[in-house]
């Protein structure tokens, strides 16, 4: 009798030996998980700001680009063509800079991705570009189609910043999985 205790005595000791090792490891199975998906969770939420801060220097720049362009006003209303062709350069002059602006933050974007935006981005950037090119021909120029060539550049680079808004707010919408 005392033989068959003891081994009632061993058999539950190491039925419960069994039951702690199998429930630690549930547990040791279950602290790893949630250590995982906090951690991806985290890069997720710092990838998601990166690319928020990426995408709202590319939309400062473009604002920037955009405040140098809207002096167009200011060269229609010009009373004299030396007048025009002064305020033209000097929309030239700026242009430029806010262009390599854009550019700086274009190659942000390019790096956080992802590759839709960036695209756009590298598109906003071309665009721009064509609209300095088109502004350039302005000066010395008075005919209404290097005006309208401008005015068409200049249409196609909105487009084009309202596309990259659109895909960025996209890229940045956090979606159920």
């Amino acid at each position: 009798m005392a033989n068959s205790g003891l081994w009632i005595g061993v058999l539950t000791a190491l039925t419960a030996l069994a039951a702690s090792h199998i429930t630690g490891r549930a547990t040791f199975r279950a602290a790893k998980a949630q250590a995982q998906t906090t951690t991806m969770a985290e890069a997720l939420r710092e990838q998601r700001e990166r690319r928020r801060c990426a995408y709202r220097e590319m939309m400062s720049c473009a604002h920037a680009f955009n405040a140098v362009t809207w002096q167009i006003d200011d060269v229609d209303a010009a009373r004299d063509r030396d007048s025009r062709n002064r305020l033209l350069t000097r929309m030239y002059q700026r242009i430029g800079p806010a262009i390599a602006d854009m550019n700086r933050a274009m190659h942000e974007v390019r790096l956080d991705g992802p590759a839709e935006v960036s695209g756009a981005a590298d598109h906003v950037r071309n665009m721009a570009r064509r609209v300095q090119q088109q502004l350039k021909t302005l000066a010395g120029d008075e005919s209404s189609e290097r005006r309208e060539a401008y005015d068409a550049a200049y249409r196609q680079f909105r487009e084009a910043y309202i596309t990259f808004i659109s895909v960025a707010r996209e890229a940045l919408e956090v979606r159920d999985t």
